[in-house]
């Protein structure tokens, strides 16, 4: 791997550690305002509302500059977000503002893969950037868990400064403000990202001529025989995996009466599956066989049901950390494969921001199905379980999907693994 690379996950870490620690910390700063319990669930969708609202700008922006500058701005806008809780602005309108700056960031992350490395390194490329997320989503987890806790949250608030009064009062207030120093460090990896080289495309006057650009890439992803199967799994996968983040906190409240801080630790027992997941996958598959996973998304849905069965905290870590290596083991290979076809049909920022669309989107609609749910009365685990149902029900739609394009487009289907194939080995 080229060392600018290294620098790439030292600024992926750092961001990603300080969104995941961001969103306990919202959650307990919704709770000490005792809003109701829809609004916490309602984070999720919120923060993914600017990566559908401006998919078909973000890609394009980030295909216009250095990656390295867009990720820079991406986490001051972040920045931003944290001082407007801090300042008092509603939490939820507040992490919206920093999922606009995760919308900005992610197309650049990704897109710089593609500029940085050969096809033959994507896969494992994937792999490391995976595992060092969950590493850091597992690290973001617990440190949130620990920001808001008693323990530590006492000692930061007892700091005084002289002259001036900071006006934070409370544990979750003061986990934001510690949060804000770890976007300020991911941003300085930022300015140490190299440039590649590659030829930036400069963004038109008029930005609303990028919509009809945006929705032609997004029409050749869904149209292409792979590329369809590929962001479909993967749209259903993080819409599963960004709403889990949530529903596990929900779970482990009513099934094991846990607190915010103790019900983080299993959030972060998932993403130790989903790291050893990625870790398999990469070792194990090849762009060729990414469609082979199609099954494992069927069983996720079903395990999703099964959790609701769980009250027992060592009978639910094993089972966690197993149903985040199934989503693990998934996602390296899909992701390569749609990275892969929206490189050889697009530019790599915009075929980031489709595939980000049609995820956020995902995850923008099970959250607000989980909202909706949970603003009606329905119980945590009547929630889930429709939430299992529809993931099982999708992804067996998609495995069919893809078992009638193997029949009807044998010819294409089998031409275009061939080029998987034979990229994956030369590239």
């Amino acid at each position: 791997m080229k060392r600018g690379f290294y620098t790439i996950m030292s600024a992926q870490f750092f961001s990603s550690l300080a969104d995941n620690a961001l969103f306990i910390a919202a959650v307990e700063l919704l709770k000490t305002e005792k809003a109701p319990s829809w609004q916490a669930a309602a984070l999720v969708p919120m923060f993914a509302l600017f990566y559908v609202v401006l998919a078909p700008f973000v890609g394009a922006f980030a295909d216009s500059l250095p990656k390295g500058k867009v990720m820079f701005i991406s986490n001051a806008i972040k920045v931003v977000g944290c001082l407007m809780m801090l300042f008092g602005i509603h939490p939820l309108l507040s992490y919206a503002i920093v999922g606009l700056g995760a919308a900005a960031y992610s197309p650049a992350k990704y897109g710089i893969l593609t500029e940085l490395l050969p096809p033959s390194q994507l896969v494992k490329a994937n792999g490391w950037i995976e595992g060092l997320t969950i590493a850091s989503i597992i690290l973001g987890i617990l440190l949130g868990g620990q920001l808001v806790g008693h323990a530590m949250a006492n000692r930061m608030l007892a700091v005084d400064f002289p002259v001036f009064d900071t006006g934070i009062d409370t544990a979750p207030e003061s986990a934001i403000l510690v949060l804000i120093f770890f976007y300020v460090i991911a941003a300085w990896y930022n300015t140490r990202i190299p440039l590649t080289g590659v030829e930036m495309r400069s963004m038109p006057k008029n930005p609303l001529e990028l919509v009809p650009d945006f929705w032609s890439c997004n029409s050749r992803l869904w149209h292409d025989r792979l590329g369809q199967i590929s962001l479909a799994t993967t749209t259903l996968i993080w819409g599963v995996s960004g709403n889990l983040r949530y529903i596990i906190l929900a779970w482990a409240a009513a099934a094991l009466h846990y607190s915010t801080t103790q019900a983080s630790s299993l959030g972060g027992v998932v993403a130790i599956g989903t790291a050893v997941g990625a870790v398999v996958a990469t070792l194990r598959m090849r762009l060729d066989m990414a469609t082979q996973v199609l099954p494992m998304g069927i069983a996720l849905g079903l395990l999703i049901i099964v959790m609701n069965f769980i009250s027992n905290v060592w009978v639910a870590v094993p089972f966690l950390i197993f149903m985040g290596a199934l989503a693990g083991f998934m996602v390296v290979p899909m992701n390569a494969l749609l990275q892969h076809r929206g490189h050889n049909l697009m530019g790599a920022g915009r075929s980031i921001a489709v595939q980000n669309f049609n995820e956020q989107a995902c995850i923008l609609g099970l959250g607000a199905f989980y909202s909706f749910s949970a603003g009606l009365g329905m119980s945590a685990f009547g929630a889930i379980t429709a939430f299992g149902v529809v993931v099982a029900g999708v992804m067996w739609i998609i495995k069919r999907w893809h078992d009638r394009n193997v029949v009807v487009y044998k010819d294409e289907v089998d031409h275009l693994l061939d080029i998987a194939r034979h990229d994956h080995t030369h590239g």
